[in-house]
C-alpha cells in the first residue's frame, strides 16, 4: 500500500495531465477562433490567449518533470508571445489608419 505523500503525488500527476489536455483542447478552439475571425480583433486576441495557454502548458510541464530548464523555456516564450501580438497590432492599427485616411480622402473628393 502506498503511503500518503505518494498518494497525493499520483494524484497531483493526474491532475496536471488533465490540466494539460483541457489546455491543449482550449488551443485548438483558439485556433480555429483565429482561422475564421470574423474581425481582426478576435484572431489578434485568439492569438494571444494561444500564447499564454502555451505558457502555461510549459510551466506545468516543468512542474510535472522537475525540469527546471523549462521554466526557461517558459519565460522566453512568454515574452516571445507578448512581443508578437504587440507588433500584429501594431501593423494592424496602420493598416487601419492608412485605410480610414484614404476614405475620408474619397469622401471628400466626392
Amino acid at each position: 500500500m502506498k503511503s500518503g505523500i505518494d498518494t497525493l503525488v499520483s494524484a497531483y500527476h493526474a491532475a496536471f495531465w488533465v490540466i494539460l489536455i483541457i489546455l491543449a483542447v482550449m488551443v485548438v478552439i483558439c485556433l480555429i477562433r483565429a482561422v475564421i475571425g470574423p474581425r481582426v480583433a478576435d484572431r489578434i486576441v485568439a492569438v494571444n490567449m494561444m500564447g499564454t495557454m502555451v505558457s502555461v502548458m510549459i510551466a506545468l510541464l516543468a512542474i510535472l518533470f522537475q525540469e527546471g530548464y523549462l521554466v526557461d523555456i517558459c519565460m522566453i516564450y512568454a515574452m516571445i508571445s507578448f512581443l508578437a501580438v504587440i507588433i500584429i497590432t501594431k501593423v494592424y492599427m496602420g493598416v487601419y489608419l492608412e485605410r480610414k485616411s484614404r476614405e475620408g480622402k474619397k469622401d471628400a473628393d466626392a
